[in-house]
């Protein structure tokens, strides 16, 4: 497994395939801390050309920007995470929104989450089919519902009377995501359906040169966690599912727990990506929490020790010592779902404001900035530190 862990002191964003961490003496805790993923898969470095490269970087800086203007200016950390999807949502780069699979029916079916940390309130939608951002649809839930999850038509119906952008099934369409259809229906020798309605035609003249091959493979949820200066802490995920899926098949994303927690009690928020049955299965994301709020637990004199004892040398990159009460939990759960027979990556934000990536796969877009440290992204699970 690929592990980076971002902390306040030194953002190293990816290492080497065996866990690893970069760690220098911290002299100041981050007033608030921010970290997003675009999905994680087989992403390496020969499946993306220079172009594709930089298209990815430049949509996860946007992304990051986003987050960090509210939480610098003293913002929630639930109004950075839902911003920065947001913008993840509009860019056809990544599967959630507009950029979103194809259902082997042919249609856009989106789901999303939020989790506020500081009181545990939570909302999921699934199966959206005309609401522009779904990752707004979850928090209005949350916030404006006696419910926490809603799907289908109803979940839309109750987006659009509290004001949210509805649009055409048409908006969500892009040309690769079809195409990509096209190609796993004919690899299952299922039916291909007709293209959606006002969808362009096939003979349209398609940009793809900044997108991703259509056999990228991977899990393009996108996803992202917050402390704010209020010490809160909040996550968030939004995802268009996998490509080909049937029966209104639903992953881990809008499920509590398994693809998306928040608590401030224990010091804890999580995004997921990967092979959502597994992420279910295995309920990754509040197993992660649990296990960091039980080691979190232990005196703070005994952590110190295990922190210390884990530590690398000052402005060095050095392998993450099993005692590391942190990554021993992460590990742990992404070893379980491996075990059971997934794969994919989680990021995690803690109450002093470090976020850890970790991932199984050979990549994951991610990204992650704080008050102490500018922004730095990443695509490759063995890129080297930017």
């Amino acid at each position: 497994m690929t592990l980076t862990r971002l902390i306040p002191a030194a953002f190293a964003l990816a290492l080497m395939a065996t866990p690893a961490v970069a760690q220098t003496a911290q002299t100041e805790a981050p007033r608030w801390s921010f970290a997003i993923h675009g999905g994680a898969g087989v992403i390496e470095r020969d499946s993306l050309s220079p172009e594709q490269d930089a298209a990815y970087r430049a949509a996860l800086t946007r992304a990051l920007e986003a987050g960090q203007a509210i939480l610098s200016r003293g913002g929630t950390a639930m109004d950075a995470v839902q911003a920065a999807i947001q913008i993840m949502e509009d860019d056809p780069l990544f599967n959630a929104g507009r950029g979103a699979v194809f259902t082997a029916a042919g249609r856009n079916e989106l789901d999303a989450a939020v989790m506020d940390g500081s009181n545990l309130t939570a909302g999921s939608v699934a199966g959206l089919t005309t609401t522009r951002h779904p990752i707004a649809a979850a928090r209005a839930v949350m916030d404006q519902s006696p419910h926490v999850m809603l799907i289908g038509p109803g979940a839309d119906a109750f987006a659009a009377s509290v004001g949210l952008e509805q649009v055409e099934p048409s908006f969500f369409f892009t040309e690769r995501r079809w195409q990509g259809l096209e190609t796993a229906l004919r690899a299952r020798n299922l039916p291909i359906p007709s293209r959606p309605a006002g969808a362009p035609g096939p003979q349209a003249a398609i940009d793809e040169g900044q997108s991703p091959p259509l056999n990228e493979r991977k899990f393009g949820t996108v996803g992202a966690v917050a402390l704010d200066q209020s010490g809160n802490l909040a996550a968030g995920t939004s995802t268009g599912g996998m490509t080909a899926k049937r029966w209104g098949r639903v992953g881990d994303v809008p499920v509590i727990g398994a693809g998306t927690y928040a608590s401030n009690a224990d010091g804890c928020a999580v995004s997921a990506t990967g092979d959502g049955e597994y992420f279910i299965r295995a309920t990754v994301a509040r197993d992660i929490c649990a296990g960091i709020a039980a080691e979190t637990a232990v005196s703070p004199e005994a952590r110190a020790r295990q922190r210390q004892a884990s530590a690398c040398p000052a402005d060095e990159i050095c392998l993450s010592h099993p005692r590391n009460p942190d990554f021993v939990v992460i590990d742990r759960e992404l070893a379980q779902v491996e075990a059971l027979g997934g794969s994919g990556g989680v990021i995690v934000m803690t109450r002093s404001g470090d976020a850890w990536l970790h991932m199984n796969t050979s990549g994951m877009y991610r990204g992650a900035v704080s008050s102490t440290e500018p922004a730095r992204v990443g695509i490759y699970a063995n890129e080297p530190p930017r």
